[in-house]
């Protein structure tokens, strides 16, 4: 399938999918959306602790770098797990432009070990940050209570609406630790009726730039 390199409204690129119309990260700002979704309404909750993230859909690594970047000022120590079924393709890694729009120069090598790491191991990027990719379909997970927070960032509900299933949301549910949070940018009655249907509790948030609202849902001990 045919893909694109985009720039969106807030300057920083993503990859877009003509066959679809359907890209990585939100046309109306990649890092915006990042920023909004899984920093300010997701890893903020977990401000000077120690963590572990699953993250649904690894793709050109922004929301791990974000992450990075963010949970040094946070104070916190995370595990970060990505899972990533395609992984993009060195000449699409190029042209992401999130090291400069971040104005993260001096951490760019960060950026690059991301990529370059082996998949399935777990590499020390930092004494506080180590990242596990794993190559993996998103139906093959079988965490149990392992995680505190799950970024859900799969392709949309339009194009891929088993994604969205109950049987993943079962998932989700089974990898986060009692407490644990999994938040996305969808905000379908659809997704909201499978995520209750397996036990979490949702709430409708304000969206990102371009978009009304997205969920927050939590797994209640």
């Amino acid at each position: 399938m045919k893909r694109e390199i985009i720039q969106t409204l807030d300057g920083s690129t993503t990859i877009h999918i003509p066959e679809w119309d359907e890209s990585y990260h939100s046309k109306h700002g990649a890092i915006q959306e990042a920023q909004h979704v899984f920093i300010k309404n997701g890893l903020s909750l977990f401000k000077d602790k120690e963590l572990a993230i699953l993250e649904i859909g690894f793709g050109t690594g922004l929301n791990a770098f974000i992450t990075y970047l963010e949970g040094a000022k946070m104070n916190q120590i995370i595990d970060y797990v990505g899972v990533e079924a395609y992984p993009i393709s060195s000449e699409e890694l190029v042209s992401m432009n999130y090291v400069a729009e971040l104005n993260a120069l001096d951490q760019e090598n960060i950026f690059d070990q991301m990529h370059g790491s082996a998949w399935n191991e777990k590499t020390i990027l930092s004494n506080r940050f180590t990242l596990t990719k794993r190559q993996q379909f998103f139906a093959d997970i079988e965490d149990k209570n392992k995680f505190d927070l799950i970024y859900f960032d799969a392709f949309g509900y339009r194009v891929q609406p088993e994604l969205w299933s109950t049987e993943i949301f079962q998932k989700m549910y089974d990898a986060l630790k009692d407490d644990g949070v999994l938040v996305t940018y969808a905000a379908r009655g659809v997704v909201k009726r499978s995520m209750i249907e397996v036990g979490f509790v949702v709430e409708k948030l304000a969206g990102p730039p371009g978009k009304r609202e997205m969920f927050r849902a939590k797994k209640i001990s």
